[in-house]
């Protein structure tokens, strides 16, 4: 076992994944920009190291800086947590020629995962359900899109290979409109992510996004956690997720769980991994892997009774897994809403100085949060400041648990979408579950 890690994260992650470090007896060092000095799990690290200026890309995403963080203070591992590092095969493989382990796959496993194209030529090759699509990079010819496109079925969307989080993606409804769209997207994608290749899928109308959880150790045994449904976004970035995913037949989830552990061995994955699915008329999708922890792990982690960090830190330090298939018992319901400091009907950020901060408690609810009274929240960085979590024995009892968690939450000086999820979680549609992706923008008038 690792005797050291550095944790290469900020906010709620980085105290997440301390706390897990501190349980299992490892000593922890915690990287930080200059306006991070008093973050909660910058104070209570056994070590501290400032990494750079304000900007991501001077501190966060500076990978000699971290590197060097780990040589003088002797850490044997990093965990990039999400977002950041993460998913940056580079880094991964930086990191291990430097003679560290990686808490997380290997750097070649990332880069086939976030390679959009060979993804889903890897998950094809599983069993994992796929959209209907170009079956690679869409071709120079024009008239060959065409065809593509009219075998798929209009409409279509053209998404780039590199893409994520919502960006180089157009949906196309005319054939007249295709070669165009292409183009533009080929422009974008290649501004934003350096890589112009883009291929072409079938646009589904009305999709849930339900994703699965899995666990490898990289030796050839995988198990799948369950599922989690994500369907409530704004412009593609979630907002409130629950496990598990609700009115899915049975029948039909334990066939993609199983494509997708077998999935895991066939990539020689390791650690914790997200198989994210769009869907329709009781039909998966697979649209991406996320080869790190998630941000709203905590739903599976209240369901199951397994601690996702722990168990993704022993398989990186080379151990086989500790579970077995039968061991995962999903057990009632859970919810998270995420809380953000941003105005909640602009959506604008809202930094500043948190004057009291309190939060809620009683059985079943849970609150992962780097947030104390006096601390000031900078523009710096993503807005969100809090996760609020609530499990019991049904989805009902679960969803009242979240109503009054959230009436008891307090974070006075700055404002917060706490009166967005109080919406939420009374609303009529999303309490009958199965909303879709559009349903959250077309309530917002977006």
């Amino acid at each position: 076992m690792f005797d050291k890690i550095l944790i290469a994260n900020r906010g709620e992650i980085a105290l997440r994944i301390l706390r897990a470090c501190k349980e299992m007896g490892i000593a922890t060092v915690a990287v930080h920009s200059q306006v991070d000095r008093d973050l909660k799990h910058v104070r209570l690290a056994d070590e501290s190291v400032c990494i750079g200026p304000n900007p991501s890309p001077q501190s966060y995403l500076n990978v000699p800086a971290i590197i060097s963080a780990m040589e003088i203070t002797d850490a044997v591992a990093v965990h990039p947590g999400y977002g950041f590092l993460a998913e940056n095969a580079d880094f991964a493989e930086q990191v291990q020629k430097s003679g560290f382990t990686f808490i997380g796959p290997d750097a070649d496993v990332i880069r086939l995962m976030g390679d959009k194209v060979s993804a889903i030529a890897a998950m094809k090759k599983a069993g994992v359900p796929t959209v209907p699509g170009s079956d690679g990079p869409l071709p120079e010819n024009g008239e060959r899109c065409h065809e593509i496109a009219r075998k798929i079925g209009y409409p279509v969307i053209i998404k780039a290979a590199a893409g994520g989080g919502g960006r180089g993606m157009r949906v196309v409804h005319t054939e007249a409109a295709l070669l165009n769209a292409i183009a533009v997207t080929k422009s974008e994608a290649q501004a934003a992510f350096g890589d112009g290749t883009v291929y072409m899928e079938k646009f589904l109308q009305n999709p849930r996004h339900v994703e699965i959880q899995v666990m490898s150790d990289g030796q050839g045994s995988a198990i799948h956690l369950g599922d989690r449904d994500c369907s409530l976004q704004r412009r593609h970035q979630k907002v409130l997720e629950e496990a598990p995913a609700p009115g899915i037949p049975d029948e039909v989830r334990q066939a993609v769980y199983e494509s997708c552990v077998q999935a895991c061995i066939d990539i020689g994955y390791r650690g914790a991994g997200t198989f994210e699915f769009l869907y329709e008329d009781e039909r998966f999708y697979f649209i991406e892997m996320n080869t790190r922890i998630q941000v709203e792990h905590p739903v599976t982690e209240m369901v199951t009774g397994v601690d996702l960090i722990k168990e993704q830190i022993r398989v990186c330090a080379g151990q086989k897994l500790s579970l077995k298939q039968e061991d995962i018992v999903i057990r009632g319901h859970a919810f998270e809403c995420r809380i953000n400091a941003e105005d909640p009907k602009t959506f604008f950020p809202s930094p500043g100085k948190v004057n009291n901060f309190h939060i809620p408690g009683g059985l079943g609810v849970r609150v992962d949060s780097h947030l104390y009274s006096g601390y000031t929240v900078p523009p710096n960085y993503d807005s969100m400041i809090a996760k609020v979590i609530t499990h019991a024995e049904s989805r009902e009892a679960a969803l009242a648990r979240m109503r009054v968690a959230l009436s008891e939450l307090i974070v006075d000086g700055i404002k917060t979408n706490i009166p967005l999820q109080e919406e939420l979680v009374r609303d009529s549609a999303f309490a009958e579950g199965g909303v879709n992706i559009h349903y959250l923008e077309k309530k917002l008038g977006l």
